[in-house]
């Protein structure tokens, strides 16, 4: 796999271009009201309020200058990317060095696997009373059923043959889904969680084009809807954050990364 291949997958760790990076007073004042009822409601017999109750606000707040940002960084990285799509997953599903590379991504990278593990964390915070597990885990399994919600909903009418000549290959939902967690454990717990699981993010997308089952513009779009429902749920959430914004560098794009308190 070429280097270019792994800049278009490394830029969809954009949480938001620079300039979106602060939140409005408009964003924020819902959110810590909605932070207030789901602290309430996170307790033995609350939980699933807390679960899927806050599903419909997740929607509502999903429209925002944020989301706007990303999404569209994200469409005209795909749109610039779309070109050379076939010869990028060509070359990867070729590849049998980078076939034993990948060879976990498409289990581990799954919506099942995403949904078993956040249920997994929730189920632990609730058995031993450890209210910020528990948080972590509604917010994780939030995230997934965000996620779905809108891969799905653009699989559909999309209908995009995959390189494998199978249906619905735009966008990536093993892609929205890794950067949906990745996003949810950055921003409860900054940079030292966020940097490798947006790693295993990457390692995730990277492997759909090696198993030919999506392009690249499937994955970078995919990313930017993990990153865009990840951050809604996770609104108010964290001491500290780290901002991703996209860079120009020799040979194709990359990455900065700054981290903001």
């Amino acid at each position: 796999m070429r280097p270019t291949i792994w800049s278009c997958l490394v830029i969809l760790a954009v949480v938001r271009p620079a300039v979106a990076a602060a939140q409005t007073p408009a964003d924020v004042a819902p959110a810590a009201e909605s932070l207030v009822r789901t602290s309430s409601s996170h307790d033995r017999t609350g939980w699933i309020r807390a679960l899927f109750g806050e599903v419909g606000r997740d929607l509502a707040r999903l429209p925002s200058n944020d989301t706007l940002a990303t999404l569209g960084l994200a469409s005209a990285i795909a749109v610039a990317v779309h070109p050379a799509d076939r010869p990028l997953t060509e070359g990867a599903a070729g590849s049998r060095a980078l076939g034993r590379v990948f060879t976990v991504g498409e289990v581990a990278g799954g919506g099942w696997a995403h949904t078993a593990g956040a249920v997994a964390v929730f189920a632990a915070g609730t058995a031993t009373d450890h209210g910020r597990v528990r948080d972590v885990g509604i917010d994780l399994v939030r995230a997934q059923i965000l996620t779905a919600i809108l891969t799905q909903g653009i699989k559909l009418p999309v209908n995009r043959t995959r390189p494998d000549r199978t249906r619905f290959s735009f966008p990536s939902g093993h892609s929205s889904g890794s950067f949906a967690t990745a996003t949810v454990l950055a921003r409860h717990f900054g940079w030292k969680a966020g940097l490798p699981a947006y790693g295993f993010a990457a390692y995730v997308g990277a492997s759909r084009l090696q198993e030919n089952r999506h392009f690249a513009s499937d994955v970078i779009f995919g990313a930017a809807i993990g990153i865009v429902t990840g951050r809604t749920v996770t609104i108010g959430h964290g001491d500290h954050r780290f901002v991703l914004a996209p860079a120009v560098v020799p040979g194709g794009v990359g990455v900065t990364v700054a981290l903001a308190r």
